[in-house]
């Protein structure tokens, strides 16, 4: 895979952050330089190092799965996607009073939106081997996200949120297509 489609699936996927720091933002709690990079930190690490522990899985069985691994990635890239898309749809808001910059609940935050990406990186064991810096790109993205998302949350809110999760899922479901067209095609 190009960097240039590493950053997309990277944008992707950190859309769910962005989202939750965008509502995490809303809070109206003061926004310190600090809290601002606990919570874009967390994100970050944990959707790199989500990404990284998928790979690793999906280097245990790659040998299983070599003749179809290209639908494997496709229908995972399909799924993520489309989670998020059902999810940006959702009217439920994950916008809580509380804060959500410290301790138990900014780490469950932070595993709730790497989820994904656990999916992420077991496609990439079977498409790309370069998943320290495919790690980076994508743990470096969410931290720059979620900075973003939590500094303009007061001004943004939900609204424009839950359009960038379903951006993200449809730039995901995209990537999962040319996944496959490229390898049944060769284009």
């Amino acid at each position: 895979m190009t960097t240039w489609e590493i950053l997309l699936i990277a944008v992707g996927l950190a859309m769910d952050c962005f989202a939750v720091a965008l509502c995490t933002g809303t809070s109206g709690l003061k926004k310190t330089p600090r809290t601002v990079l606990r919570v874009a930190f967390h994100f970050g690490l944990f959707q790199g190092g989500m990404t990284f522990i998928g790979w690793l899985a999906g280097r245990q069985i790659l040998d299983l799965i070599s003749r179809f691994d290209h639908w494997v990635a496709f229908l995972l890239l399909l799924w993520v996607g489309g989670k998020m898309i059902v999810d940006s749809l959702n009217n439920d808001t994950a916008c809580k009073n509380g804060d959500a910059t410290r301790g138990r609940t900014l780490v469950m935050l932070s595993i709730a939106t790497s989820i994904d990406a656990l999916a992420i990186g077991l496609s990439l064991a079977l498409i790309d081997g370069s998943i320290v810096k495919n790690s980076l790109i994508i743990g470096v993205t969410s931290f720059l996200l979620a900075v973003a998302g939590y500094l303009v949350g007061d001004r943004l809110g939900m609204r424009f949120g839950k359009r960038m999760e379903f951006v993200g899922g449809v730039i995901l479901i995209a990537i999962g297509i040319k996944v496959l067209v490229s390898h049944l095609f060769g284009v």
